[in-house]
């Protein structure tokens, strides 16, 4: 296990150069092949171009789709690229879940210590990469509130700006809350609920996406989302929103 922290703590560092060579450029992934090209790369991976969040521009997507071939092949600079490219989103869903950066920090670095540890078990099966990480994010949280080994805690750090497209004017209440009355209101909605307002709203995930990670159909996701919306307004005093 030792070794594989390692070789995780590698992979992101190799990440990071590439990223601080490419100095403004632009470029966050390197180029590289994109599979299926190549005769001998295996066999065809059917939906593999699903890895690419359909928020995605198709080149980027592309290079995400051959970055985990070959990271599933044992490439530690493209795992380190990985890394970069879905870093900072599971971290913000760890964060909004947990409401503590230490342990939303913590729990990012477990979360791709796993994955780097099942990486060559991954098989697309119609599933989004970034998706299955977010899975293997879920799945530590409630690990560790099964566990009885931490609190959900009330801080007023940075917050993501909140995306407050929808179909029902209700999301408004959303990007009129106050950083500490959002975690605290969350914190008191039922599970699902909250974890569905996290994903669509703090996070931007489609509602496919996230019916994808929270094993529900989309039409499940849209009345967990509507009930959501309207029990968060229910717990706001109007005095506490800006």
């Amino acid at each position: 296990m030792d070794d594989d922290r390692i070789l995780l703590a590698n992979a992101t560092t190799v990440g990071a150069r590439r990223k601080h060579a490419a100095n403004g450029s632009g470029a966050n992934l390197a180029p590289v092949p994109s599979p299926g090209k190549d005769a001998d790369r295996g066999p065809d991976h059917g939906d593999a171009e699903l890895a690419a969040s359909s928020a995605e521009d198709e080149a980027v997507g592309t290079r995400l789709i051959a970055l985990v071939e070959l990271a599933r092949n044992g490439d530690k600079d493209a795992f380190g690229q990985l890394y970069d490219h879905y870093q900072p989103s599971v971290y913000r869903f760890l964060y909004y879940r947990v409401g503590s950066m230490t342990l939303a920090e913590d729990l990012t670095a477990e979360t791709f210590f796993r994955a780097l540890r099942s990486m060559h078990s991954f098989r697309w099966q119609g599933k989004d990469f970034g998706a299955w990480l977010m899975t293997i994010a879920r799945n530590l949280t409630a690990d560790h509130f099964k566990a009885g080994r931490t609190r959900l805690e009330q801080t007023t750090e940075d917050m993501q700006t909140l995306d407050t497209t929808s179909e029902s004017p209700e999301i408004e209440v959303l990007a009129s809350l106050t950083n500490e009355a959002l975690l605290r209101a969350l914190g008191e909605l039922p599970t699902e609920q909250r974890e569905c307002l996290i994903m669509r709203f703090l996070q931007g995930l489609s509602i496919a996406e996230t019916a994808e990670i929270l094993g529900r159909s989309s039409g499940a996701v849209k009345q967990l989302q509507l009930r959501g919306v309207r029990n968060l307004a229910k717990l706001i005093p109007a005095g506490e929103r800006e």
